[in-house]
């Protein structure tokens, strides 16, 4: 780290976290830190999703998993962008007339308390583990920043930097942020792909120098096929991403934010145009890093964005380029947190006790939550950090999708026709199935991802439960 690197790192740094305290001064309620109290522009909302949506994942982990496959790593961008768009044409009307706050409590009005409450907990946890995925993303910047820190203040720094990201603000905060950070990621990663080409001489050189990777580890991955971990596991994760966008809170709460349907939908829209060339971007960086890795001491895949930034950028840029990915991380990690303070807040607190129904104690409530929620997952970070970053995102995608989105679905669209009792079934079962067959041994035994597993088992019982509540409404007549 030159004096410029720190230079650029530190007035980012300050920038951002100026914005975020700039966005809470109108905070005065727990419906203000959640939703913005619905008055937000296509702006705010496109930067909330984005600002969640991009983060370690598609930036950090996307280079790491392009350094090891190659192109497959484009699925949690493209299906990133892929959900936003579905967001838009299907899910943004029937999110705002829901009158709910939460996903979860679309459950809990259609199919009674005992499916909202297991709902909150099983997506809560499924969020969870993705906000462990952009902790040991940060540890990757960090440790380029302050390669003699320890993991465990490293996660604390990280875990500080995503509670004053949203703590402040809430949505709001996510949102203004969040377009700052997208133009930064713009530059980070669609500029890091073009000096990727510049350095090898075009796009021709890169894939000659990947095919001569192939050819001395045996052929053994086709770095230039979209589905070099099998067409199972890819089109899965791509499928997983789909699912976990359209039933995450925290894309719920940016569309709910937005002041009438139009405004909500531009910012979806826009979303998923601007997505996926990220992940291009990480693409190229990985790929490049992965030919030339005998030119770069200790190099390896969760480092290859990080090294190439120290190594090819202009120092000043650099440092700034740094601070982006450390805040798109962070971003990620803290719209995450916001979106399970809100389910434990207004679908577990509220439900159990009114003790904190005072505006400002519910506020107060909704930002201890954030902080409990990074804390605990800084300590599973620690004992889980040797896993790869897209496992973990992927793993959480799938998870709440099993989860919620079949009873949301019917929820939206066939309201009072499913007989609860097969809600609740499927809301248990169908993540139970993600995680048996997700894990060794029962993973080796397919050559798909778990989700559709899961999705096959929560489709099955939730139209036996259409069928049934169908069978009770003829009686019932």
């Amino acid at each position: 780290m030159t004096t410029w690197h720190i230079v650029g790192l530190v007035v980012t740094l300050v920038v951002i976290v100026a914005l975020s305290l700039y966005s809470g001064r109108k905070v005065k309620s727990a419906a203000d830190f959640a939703t913005g109290g619905g008055k937000t522009g296509a702006a705010i909302v496109a930067g909330a999703i984005m600002g969640t949506l991009v983060g370690g994942s598609s930036t950090v982990g996307t280079a790491e998993l392009a350094y090891n496959y190659g192109l497959s790593a484009w699925w949690f961008t493209l299906g990133g962008g892929i959900a936003c768009l579905i967001l838009a044409i299907g899910f943004v009307h029937k999110f705002k007339i829901s009158g709910q706050s939460t996903l979860v409590s679309i459950v809990s009005k259609e199919y009674g308390s005992t499916a909202g409450m297991l709902s909150s907990v099983l997506s809560s946890v499924g969020i969870f583990i993705n906000i462990i995925s952009q902790l040991l993303a940060a540890l990757a910047v960090i440790a380029v920043v302050a390669p003699r820190l320890g993991t465990i203040p490293a996660l604390a720094i990280s875990a500080v930097l995503m509670a004053m990201y949203v703590i402040f603000g809430g949505v709001k905060a996510a949102g203004l942020v969040g377009v700052v950070k997208l133009v930064l990621l713009y530059v980070a990663m669609i500029g890091g792909g073009l000096i990727v080409l510049h350095l090898t001489g075009g796009l021709t050189p890169l894939l000659d120098g990947i095919h001569g990777v192939e050819a001395a580890e045996g052929n053994k991955v086709n770095f230039l096929s979209l589905f070099a971990r099998g067409a199972g596991k890819d089109i899965g994760a791509g499928v997983s991403l789909i699912l976990g966008v359209l039933t995450t809170q925290s894309y719920a709460q940016a569309v709910i934010a937005g002041r009438n349907d139009k405004q909500s939908r531009i910012g979806a829209l826009a979303s998923a145009v601007l997505i996926p060339p990220i992940g291009a971007g990480g693409i190229l960086i990985g790929m490049y890093m992965r030919v030339h890795a005998a030119e770069y001491a200790g190099l390896g895949a969760k480092t290859a964005l990080t090294e190439f930034i120290m190594h090819h950028m202009p120092p000043l840029l650099g440092g700034v380029v740094l601070a982006t990915l450390l805040i798109a991380v962070v971003g990620t990690g803290a719209g995450l947190s916001l979106g399970i303070s809100t389910i434990l807040n207004n679908d577990i607190v509220k439900k159990v006790t009114r003790k904190f129904d005072e505006p400002k104690k519910n506020l107060l409530i909704s930002r201890v939550f954030i902080i409990a929620v990074l804390v605990l997952a800084c300590v599973m970070s620690e004992v889980l950090g040797h896993e790869a970053i897209l496992s973990f995102a992927f793993m959480s995608m799938g998870l709440r999708g099993s989860v919620i989105f079949m009873p949301m679905v019917l929820a939206l669209w066939a309201p009072r026709r499913v007989d609860s009792k097969f809600i609740i079934v499927s809301v248990v079962i169908s993540p139970l199935c993600v995680l048996l067959f997700g894990i060794p041994p029962l993973n080796g035994a397919i050559t798909f991802d778990s989700l559709f597993i899961g999705m096959a088992v929560s489709v099955v019982i939730c139209l036996l439960g259409l069928a049934v509540g169908k069978g009770k409404r003829a009686l019932g007549n």
